[in-house]
């Protein structure tokens, strides 16, 4: 099944990762996935992506699908 990417809420791409984690852990271990990849961070960057944004847009979501593979 693919995912199809929507705006949503750094914590609930995370927990769709990490399922079995809690909310903050989730959500810490799939930051820690994307600063390790330079590649999707700069493409996140060019799209107007900064750390301390809670709101991921459709487009930053798709990015790091792309990167990382459906969750």
């Amino acid at each position: 099944m693919s995912f199809h990417p929507i705006s949503m809420k750094k914590s609930e791409l995370a927990l769709l990762y990490f399922p079995d984690s809690t909310s903050a852990v989730a959500t810490n271990r799939l930051m820690r996935w994307i600063y390790d990849c330079p590649s999707l961070m700069m493409e996140l960057e060019t799209v107007g992506y900064h750390r301390s944004q809670k709101l991921l847009t459709s487009r930053q979501v798709s990015l790091i699908v792309r990167h990382l593979g459906d969750p």
